[in-house]
């Protein structure tokens, strides 16, 4: 099972598996958790679980379905590198990547160690686009070494909850870096001068930067509905993509 998504930086997601455990900050108030709660409740096929890790071979096959060329984020509901998910499944995934070139994959991992090691002696299709979640300095930040030791054709980081400053970046050999706060009824609020700092130091070092929402706190400080907060980031919105930044660069 696909399905479109609202999420500004893809066109639909695939899950493959559902459920994840927290091991970071950042899931502390994990969207995912809450809607496979409310699925399970309403019957949903594949959220019988609830958000215990469930792999989904059935829809596995899903993307060789669809002709016309779309952007998939994999694993919105899951983390497809979490321990329990075998070698073999996750091979299984890619395999259909792999089979299906006319697609784009942005697969976002927290279990940034795994992965490295996943793919210290495998090759990464050059439609799946790798990433790794930064929502502080302690957990986050370290991420991204990890994921630059991986050959992949756009290395991105996702930059959401942003929870704290997390200071000065070496984004070398990272493509993309997607900034959001965080939303629902417990958010945690992030501060201007944070989103900024990463969005000047992707000018200087030449990434493509996103800036996805304010999320439950706006720039103002106050609490009021993610919509209302938009998505204006110093007066203005940033939907730079990482193949349109390298083209403007060549």
């Amino acid at each position: 099972m696909t399905t479109v998504s609202s999420i500004e930086w893809t066109e639909q997601t695939w899950n493959p598996t559902v459920g994840c455990t927290k091991i970071s900050p950042g899931c502390k108030h994990c969207y995912a958790e809450g809607m496979a709660r409310r699925l399970k409740a309403m019957g949903t096929p594949g959220y019988e679980n609830g958000f215990s890790l469930t792999l989904l071979p059935t829809r596995l096959e899903d993307p060789l379905k669809r002709k016309r060329p779309t952007t998939y984020f994999v694993n919105s509901m899951s983390d497809l590198f979490h321990d329990r998910v075998p070698d073999a499944y996750i091979e299984q995934v890619f395999d259909v990547i792999a089979r299906t070139p006319h697609h784009t994959y942005q697969i976002l991992t927290k279990r940034a160690p795994r992965m490295a090691r996943y793919f210290r002696k495998r090759v990464v299709p050059a439609n799946a686009w790798l990433g790794v979640s930064v929502e502080d300095r302690k957990y986050g930040v370290p991420r991204i070494d990890h994921l630059r030791t991986i050959d992949a054709t756009i290395r991105f980081l996702s930059v959401e909850p942003l929870l704290q400053d997390v200071g000065e970046l070496d984004l070398s050999d990272i493509h993309w870096v997607i900034v959001g706060g965080e939303s629902g009824p417990k958010a945690r609020p992030m501060k201007t001068e944070w989103a900024l700092s990463i969005q000047r130091q992707c000018e200087e070092q030449k990434v493509a930067f996103f800036f996805k929402q304010w999320g439950g706190w706006g720039a103002d400080g106050k609490k009021r509905a993610k919509a209302a907060n938009g998505r204006l980031l110093d007066g203005r919105t940033w939907d730079e993509m990482p193949t349109a930044v390298s083209e403007r660069l060549a």
